[in-house]
């Protein structure tokens, strides 16, 4: 059995989350996404609150344990604030966390000290491709191993901060399974398009196209070494996290949908008391705690090892994807015109919803 209480660190951490997101997030969401650019000082500030430290032992430089409840429960409330916010805030974790779960000794000591222990800094993955048969599990960029060495081969797309990043995990398809390999910056071979991706949505986070010609990595660059990794775990933990900011981004559409009816008069009477709006409204909670429970389920069944937690991830995400769209787009009609215009952020959280469906390899809990 499992309990539907935060424990007292669970809740410290909700809280502060909580008020990052509505204090901090949610009032530069909409210059950011104008101006394409989150402030540095922002991103510092949500890094500060320690998530990805908490999450990784003090033998790494963090101070707690990995769970994936607890990240559920964070990365919710950062993206009821704003969705490129928190995808910004955790991307060193696209980094941290693969290894954490599945790198090597000598891998866990040379990377996580440093990130977890000094300010944000852009380490990133690469794991989505800009294919329409697009599978994490049967990926188009390949990995050799010629002569002790890996070459990699590919093109990646939707890289967050992947300019500036100080290394990259890049999955490849190797031998038919999926793997990550540690990408330096800087290698001979890894070029990253001088342009972001432009995007119907999260402009405010940089993301970009990464291709790898012939890059040569050492065997000690696979992520696991030489005996490699279980890819479904961290595909899993990616599908939980995509889950629970979709569920955070939904929720912010409601709650926004709602103190909007409860506030506009129509025909003398607050439209919130009409039938219509009020079973949208009515519809769109359910939907949410529905996909709630389900996203924490998943985490809880990661967390204990259950054989079933891929299932359940899988199954959180796609569901959650689905509800992000059908909540965000109520959120927009029950505004009429005024839901059109971007000076409200329902459009946003729209345009951000639409993203989930393709949205897996951008966040990690």
């Amino acid at each position: 059995m499992y309990s539907f209480e935060p424990n007292e660190e669970q809740q410290m951490l909700i809280d502060a989350m909580g008020k990052y997101a509505v204090n901090d997030l949610r009032p530069a969401a909409h210059d950011a996404e104008e101006s394409r650019e989150l402030p540095k000082k922002l991103i510092g500030k949500g890094w500060e609150l320690g998530l990805l430290q908490a999450s990784t032992p003090e033998a790494y430089g963090g101070f707690g344990d990995r769970s994936a409840v607890t990240g559920a429960l964070a990365i919710e409330e950062m993206a009821f604030g704003d969705l490129a916010g928190a995808l910004a805030v955790m991307t060193p974790s696209l980094f941290a966390t693969p290894i954490l779960l599945a790198g090597t000794e000598a891998q866990k000591q040379e990377y996580l000290p440093k990130i977890v222990g000094g300010n944000w800094s852009p380490y990133t993955a690469a794991l989505i491709e800009f294919n329409f048969d697009f599978d994490p599990n049967a990926l188009k960029t390949s990995a050799k191993l010629s002569d002790g060495t890996y070459v990699l081969n590919g093109e990646k797309a939707f890289v967050p901060f992947a300019k500036d990043a100080e290394a990259i995990i890049v999955y490849a398809d190797l031998d038919g399974v999926t793997q990550g390999f540690i990408v330096p910056k800087n290698s001979a071979g890894l070029t990253i398009s001088a342009e972001r991706e432009k995007l119907m949505g999260l402009n405010a986070l940089p993301m970009y196209r990464v291709k790898l010609e012939d890059v040569r990595l050492p065997a000690e660059n696979r992520l696991g070494g030489e005996a490699g990794h279980d890819f479904e775990l961290i595909l899993a933990s990616m599908r939980v996290a995509s889950a629970s900011a979709a569920v955070g981004v939904a929720k912010a559409s409601f709650e926004y949908a709602k103190q909007y009816a409860k506030e506009r008069d129509a025909f003398g009477v607050k439209i919130a008391q009409k039938q219509a709006i009020a079973f949208m409204l009515a519809e769109m909670i359910t939907e949410i705690e529905s996909m709630r429970l389900m996203v924490w389920e998943a985490a809880w069944k990661l967390d204990n090892g259950k054989d079933d937690s891929a299932i359940a991830a899988y199954l959180a995400n796609t569901g959650a994807a689905d509800m992000a769209m059908m909540v965000t787009d109520r959120g927009v009609q029950i505004l009429g015109g005024h839901g059109y215009i971007r000076e409200h952020p329902v459009e946003m959280f729209l345009r951000n919803g639409r993203g989930f469906a393709m949205l897996v390899g951008l966040a990690i809990v």
